[in-house]
């Protein structure tokens, strides 16, 4: 059920014996019929990848509530293509491993499913299940999204190294939320628990910094109480790189960062900020900005009420 990374996180965590017992309920390899309705009214999916240069990237790909369907309890079928310039875009063929992540902001509601991509056409995708499993609804900030426009994706997409430019920077300074996309494996072609995952992060304003002055290369997020499975941590134990989706929920920007992943696990920075367990440390070594890529416009969000517990960086 677990590949070694996690179960070393989990040992180091001390939940290794309940979790073992509770992830053979939780993880399946069939999509329940609520979470097929669910996948059903979505107008955005989360989407992890590994490149050929084994680069962890998250994207984001939106339609019409129904572009993402469950012909049956083993596929999910995706009529949305990723932009030229997303990283996704030439991951796209049979027998490629991907993370999906389903999330409703202002019910708070998520799923996750892993698999492998079966097939590829001009419109689309299917997926074949791996694993399918529920999360719970803590740490999400509740925003309705509203369509306001069809999306026109900038001809110039700004890439860079490891320096985010300014817009960048202001974005990960300000975000409450962002998805991240790790791998246990460090070669693409792998399914299952060796594959690829995307998760949700939340936090309060601020959560994430920079903290490199000079190439502004570093990321740190708190990493609190959840399910204990321990997917995305177990992941970077065991192939430390990831990959980092941020969106503007005001403007329909989205960030994508991919890097060298760490996680801390003890220090000052970890007891400034209340109810943290463990830092994520991700140096960026690539990123991509695409200004009002997405049609979507969000709500202000309604505070995590799990927040309120916790601290702020000082």
């Amino acid at each position: 059920m677990f590949h070694a990374g996690e179960l070393a996180v989990q040992e180091r965590a001390g939940v290794r014996e309940r979790v073992g017992a509770m992830g053979a309920r939780l993880i399946r390899d069939w999509i329940p019929d609520q979470h097929r309705a669910f996948f059903a009214h979505l107008p955005t999916l989360l989407v992890g990848s590994i490149d050929a240069q084994q680069r962890l990237w998250a994207s984001v790909l939106y339609g019409a509530p129904g572009f993402v369907q469950a012909p049956d309890d083993r596929h999910l079928s995706i009529r949305a293509l990723p932009g030229e310039a997303d990283p996704l875009r030439a991951q796209l063929v049979a027998g490629t491993p991907l993370g999906l992540l389903g999330i409703e902001p202002h019910t708070r509601r998520r799923n996750r499913l892993n698999g492998t991509v079966t097939g590829v056409t001009a419109q689309g995708f299917t997926v074949e299940v791996d694993q399918s499993f529920g999360n719970c609804p803590q740490y999400i900030q509740a925003r309705v999204p509203e369509l306001v426009h069809e999306a026109r994706i900038p001809a110039r997409v700004e890439q860079h190294g490891t320096s985010l430019i300014a817009n960048a920077s202001a974005l990960v300074a300000r975000a409450d939320t962002f998805f991240i996309a790790t791998a246990a494996a460090h070669a693409a072609g792998h399914a299952g628990a060796q594959g690829v995952d995307v998760s949700h992060r939340g936090g309060k304003p601020g959560f994430v910094r920079v903290t490199e002055k000079d190439g502004q290369t570093l990321l740190l997020a708190p990493d609190f109480r959840g399910n204990s499975l321990f997917n995305t941590l177990g992941n970077i134990a065991a192939n430390p790189r990831a990959g980092l989706l941020f969106i503007d929920y005001d403007r329909g920007d989205v960030l994508q960062i991919t890097g060298a992943a760490e996680i801390v696990w003890d220090g000052p920075d970890l007891a400034s900020f209340v109810g943290a367990q463990r830092l994520l440390r991700v140096a960026v070594t690539s990123s991509r900005w695409r200004a009002a890529a997405l049609p979507l416009r969000w709500s202000a969000p309604q505070q995590a009420p799990q927040l309120a517990a916790t601290g702020a960086w000082r």
